[in-house]
C-alpha cells in the first residue's frame, strides 16, 4: 500500500495501520493516540534550508525526536553559545570527542505539561539548576524534556553501570531539591538536534546527546509508522543512516533497569 503524500493522512494511517493499534475497540476508546504538529528544518543536498510542518502521532517514537531541550537552552557552538531556537541547519557544534559537526536537522513542537494526553499521562519537564553538578555544570537554569539524555551518572545507578561513560535519561537525576520535575501551565516550546552523527554536546555546561533514534527503536515498527518517521529527516534514508551511537544509552543499547 503506497503511504499517501499528506502529512496529516499519513499520520491517521499510520495510526491505523500500526499493528499495536489495529483493535477497532481501542480505537474507539478514548485513550485513541492524539496528534501533535512538529517543525522541522533541515539541511539539503545543495546546503539549502529545507522547512517543513508535519503531524506526528503522540508516540514515544516520535515524542523522542522532539522533546529534549527547551527554548532559550545554550548550545555551544563554534561561534560561541547560541541559545537553541536561532540554531539553524548548517551551522556547526562543538562536540565532546572529535570537531565541531553542522547541525542537518532541527525539529520542535509545542507541549502542554501540565495536561494530561488520551491515555492520562503528560509531558514531564526537569529543571537542573545552576551548579547542580560542579561550578557552572550547568551554568545557568536548565530545562529539560523526557527525550533529554546527560553523559552522566547517577549514584543509584553507578553499581550498574560501573565507570563506562553511559548517556542516562535526564528524569533520573531528580532529587527533588537541585533537579525537580516541573510542569509549566502554559505551552512550552521543546527542540531536538541532528549533527552528520550521534555526538556529545555541551548544553549551558552539561554533556547531553543530539538525537539518535536508538539502535531498537525501529525494528518492531510497521511498514506505515516507519516510512511515516523516516520522512520526518530529509537527510536519512534508511535507519541505519543514523549511525552508530556515541556512548551507550542505559536502558536501550543494554538491559539497564532504571529504577530508583
Amino acid at each position: 500500500m503506497a503511504i499517501p503524500h499528506t502529512l496529516v493522512r499519513a499520520a491517521r494511517n499510520a495510526i491505523e495501520t500500526s499493528a499495536i493499534l489495529k483493535d477497532p475497540a481501542a480505537m474507539r476508546s478514548p485513550n485513541r493516540p492524539q496528534l501533535r504538529r512538529c517543525r522541522i528544518a533541515a539541511l539539503g543536498e545543495k546546503g539549502q534550508i529545507i522547512e517543513h510542518t508535519h503531524i506526528t502521532p503522540v508516540l514515544p517514537l516520535f515524542e523522542n525526536a522532539f522533546c529534549a531541550f527547551s527554548r532559550g537552552s545554550l548550545i555551544e557552538t563554534e561561534s560561541g553559545p547560541m541559545a537553541i531556537e536561532d540554531i539553524m541547519p548548517g551551522d556547526r557544534v562543538v562536540t565532546r570527542d572529535g570537531p565541531a559537526l553542522p547541525v542537518m536537522w532541527k525539529g520542535s513542537t509545542q507541549v502542554l505539561p501540565g495536561r494530561p494526553d488520551a491515555s492520562g499521562r503528560s509531558v514531564a519537564l526537569t529543571r537542573i539548576m545552576s551548579d547542580s553538578f560542579g561550578i557552572e555544570r550547568p551554568m545557568s537554569s536548565v530545562i529539560a524534556g523526557p527525550a533529554a539524555r546527560i553523559l552522566r551518572t547517577p549514584g543509584h545507578l553507578r553499581r550498574i553501570l560501573g565507570s563506562t561513560p553511559t548517556l542516562v535519561p535526564v528524569s533520573e537525576f531528580v532529587d527533588g531539591l537541585s533537579v525537580i520535575e516541573t510542569a509549566p501551565p502554559t505551552p512550552v516550546e521543546l527542540y531536538h538536534l541532528c549533527l552528520e552523527r550521534h555526538a556529545v554536546i555541551r548544553v549551558s555546561g552539561l554533556e547531553f546527546e543530539t538525537y539518535h533514534p536508538g539502535i531498537n527503536a525501529l525494528r518492531m515498527t510497521s511498514h506505515a509508522m516507519k516510512s511515516l518517521f523516516l520522512s520526518l529527516f530529509p537527510h536519512v534514508g534508511d535507519a541505519s543512516d543514523f549511525g552508530p551511537l556515541a556512548c551507550p544509552r542505559a536502558g536501550d543499547a543494554t538491559p539497564v533497569p532504571l529504577t530508583a
